[in-house]
């Protein structure tokens, strides 16, 4: 288990009008965190276009791409260049018509390490997300980054204790939380269900939102970007509500083995007693 302090840094930021000039600004922020002594970065769920499901258009299949593709090479240049893990959430198109909301996750030498489709997928009035999305089926990956044990879970995936679980079980000392969400529909929980979690099974999360309203809708994103340790507590100050935002904090990864041994969640699971949460 990697032990020690890493510098991280989160992305909440709003919609710049198209998709390069999107890539740019990320840029900018992974080259600003860089400088900070950042040593990974994540961006905002969907980080190159608007939050497109607030209606259903197919003209918005456009923004899909290979992962890896061109953007995940754009960014793994960057990574080797300044040295840092980035988690890259995009809209992944597999093959046309079969798309998906997933993260690239590339390391700090800039290799592509792989991806996190996303597994639970809403359908709700501004979150039209099925007409986008299949659910991911490549489970709860984990990937080992030169930062230590990394996972994903974007968005709506949060409501689901099951996947943090499973990241756990993997392994994970980070888990990064890329989403799109609006104060009408979820604030008063943002900031429950994080830490709760992050308590739960015994790791650092990045939760990340982005902030603004879009022209597609009036879904107002509310950011609140912060960084959880494994204890509950937010690592400094949760980001503003309705600005752009780089929020890098210093992680103490030796953290995970003092809670991991006052609380022993992962040595007392009943697993036999469980086959009950998995039946259809």
């Amino acid at each position: 288990m990697t032990t020690g302090i890493v510098r991280a840094a989160l992305v909440q930021t709003t919609w710049t009008g198209d998709k390069e000039s999107m890539i740019k600004v990320h840029e900018d922020y992974a080259r600003e965190a860089a400088a900070q002594g950042a040593k990974v970065i994540c961006f905002q769920e969907l980080f190159y276009g608007p939050y497109f499901c607030q209606v259903q258009d197919a003209a918005y299949y456009e923004y899909a791409e290979s992962v890896p593709g061109p953007t995940t090479e754009r960014f793994q240049t960057l990574a080797a260049e300044l040295g840092m893990v980035m988690i890259l959430p995009m809209y992944e198109q597999e093959q046309p018509g079969v798309l998906y909301n997933t993260a690239a996750v590339v390391n700090a030498d800039g290799e592509y390490l792989g991806k996190y489709r996303k597994n639970h997928i809403p359908q709700v009035k501004g979150f039209w997300e099925k007409f986008y999305f299949r659910p991911g089926n490549l489970g709860y990956p984990v990937f080992d980054t030169a930062v230590g044990k990394v996972g994903v879970y974007i968005c709506y995936d949060r409501h689901f204790p099951e996947g943090w679980r499973a990241l756990g079980l993997g392994g994970a000392q980070i888990v990064f939380n890329p989403s799109a969400t609006s104060r009408g529909l979820s604030s008063y929980l943002w900031q429950l269900e994080q830490p709760a979690s992050a308590v739960a099974n015994e790791y650092f999360i990045g939760a990340i939102n982005r902030v603004g309203v879009e022209e597609l809708g009036d879904n107002d994103f509310y950011g609140q970007t912060y960084f959880v340790d494994p204890e509950g507590r937010f690592v400094g100050d949760v980001a503003d509500t309705h600005h752009p935002e780089l929020v890098v904090r210093d992680l103490d990864l030796s953290l995970l083995g003092t809670v991991r041994d006052r609380w022993q969640f992962y040595r007392d699971r009943r697993p036999d007693s469980y086959d009950g949460l998995v039946a259809p």
